[in-house]
């Protein structure tokens, strides 16, 4: 181990209370995207962060308007032309807190309890943000990087960053990089330090369905006219038949089929059934037929419902027929798959399947690629390195079933692949009440992007 990489680890070991500290103090700001009335905690989120990259040596901070949330930009550019230059995507938004009476603690009010951190964030990713930052520190105090470093951080990723592909787009010359690093990826387990090296991409909807021109009584008018949430369950559960299939017009036509290889590595993952049933407290698993759980997570395309209304949802009883229906509806996508053609498919199925007592509208909100990283690259071996040296094991590789739309984005107008990684847990309750980071996994990674900056500098 040289010198400068030992200091930087020691550093990183010897300050985890202050890394903890300024964690917890960025945690603190609600910074919700899809929220109109967040928009100055919004921006107060992103100076706070380009505050930190200015402390911590960097050059060149800016704080970038967008049509909605600002992007954080700040350079290292010390190791010369002749060294690679890493660019650190991250995001700081987060998602909503809802429901709040689910949280044991304040979701903007981060509380330890034992070995974890919670708040909104914690996780998905201002702690896989922070960890990056650290880790560029550490090395930083003690001499100049073996590569340069880029980092963007944007805004708007949990409402799918709408304004991030035109940001790249004009900002070609200012984020040239040999290789992006995205921590907004995670681990199987505490113990098995994981390299994602595929991403589903995302459709995104939501589904109104209109009956009568206000809410009826169900006794007057009960079997007289179409129900409207009736009618959209009927519409949801003819999505996917007994097999597990979805059944939109043509949803299947331009799926990337399995190699034989890759049903093999999927097959080694230490993931059985038994681990989903462990993290979900689901009675029973569910999917398409023909394929393995693993397969299913990360290779396969999938619909769901993420949210209904309709009618009265209070306490107690009211007889009424609602006047209308709505329901979120996203699709995870494979590679291959676009967004837009999903959208003309569900659109196929709506006007085949919706009866004519209503009337119905799609709305469409948000949607990205599917991408696939090439895993013989010399940042994605100089990462396996790093993780073998602070897990003491080797890392796997695994398809990921979330969606990272910047990753293909990247690869189309960057020109790059990015190196996946992050140091979340699937139980870590992302985007749900609780969410939290165990931290004594969050402080090896820190070591772990210590030892991959050090590593990819040394082209050893």
């Amino acid at each position: 181990m040289s010198d400068q990489l030992s200091s930087a680890i020691q550093f990183a070991h010897d300050e985890r209370n202050r890394f903890l500290s300024e964690l917890i103090n960025w945690l603190k700001i609600p910074s919700v995207s899809t929220d109109p009335d967040r928009q100055p905690d919004m921006a107060k989120t992103a100076e706070q962060l380009a505050d930190k990259l200015r402390l911590i040596g960097c050059k060149n901070v800016q704080v970038f308007p967008t049509p909605r949330h600002p992007v954080v930009f700040g350079e290292i550019l010390e190791a010369g032309d002749q060294a690679p230059t890493v660019l650190i995507y991250g995001h700081y938004d987060v998602q909503p807190p809802e429901p709040l009476a689910e949280w044991k603690s304040g979701a903007f009010e981060p509380s330890i309890r034992d070995e974890w951190l919670y708040a909104r964030g914690a996780s998905d990713m201002k702690g896989q943000v922070m960890a990056s930052v650290f880790a560029v520190e550490s090395i930083h105090r003690f001499g100049k990087l073996p590569v340069n470093i880029k980092f963007m951080i944007e805004g708007e990723e949990e409402i799918g960053s709408p304004s991030l592909t035109e940001f790249m787009r004009s900002h070609k010359e200012l984020l040239a990089c040999d290789v992006a690093l995205n921590p907004d990826a995670g681990m199987i387990a505490p113990e098995i330090p994981t390299i994602i090296y595929s991403l589903r991409g995302l459709a995104y909807f939501e589904l109104r369905v209109y009956g009568p021109e206000h809410d009826l009584h169900s006794g007057l008018f009960g079997g007289v006219v179409h129900n409207p949430a009736v009618v959209l369950a009927d519409l949801i559960s003819g999505m996917h038949d007994s097999e597990g299939r979805i059944t939109l017009p043509g949803f299947y036509d331009s799926v990337r089929n399995l190699t034989h290889q890759e049903r093999i590595e999927l097959a080694r993952l230490p993931l059985d059934d038994k681990y989903y049933l462990d993290r979900t407290g689901a009675p029973a698993l569910w999917g398409e037929a023909g394929y393995t759980s693993n397969e299913r997570v990360g290779a396969r395309p999938t619909l769901d419902v993420n949210g209904l209304y309709s009618g009265f949802t209070g306490q107690g009883s009211k007889t009424v027929i609602p006047s209308w229906a709505m329901a979120k509806i996203s699709m995870r996508l494979v590679p291959d798959q676009d967004h837009n053609d999903v959208h003309k498919q569900l659109l196929k199925y709506l006007e085949e399947k919706a009866p004519k007592t209503v009337r119905w509208e799609l709305i469409p909100f948000s949607g990205g690629p599917a991408s696939i990283s090439d895993i013989n690259t010399p940042a994605t071996h100089a990462l396996y390195k790093a993780m073998k040296a602070v897990w003491g094991k080797d890392p796997v590789y695994k398809r990921e079933g979330g969606s990272v739309p910047v990753v293909a984005d990247m690869q189309e107008i960057l020109g790059i692949e990015s190196v996946l990684t992050g140091f979340g847990l699937p139980d870590d309750c992302i985007h749900a009440p609780n969410e939290h980071l165990q931290l004594p996994v969050w402080y090896q990674g820190i070591d772990a992007l210590i030892h991959f900056f050090m590593y990819y500098g040394s082209k050893s």
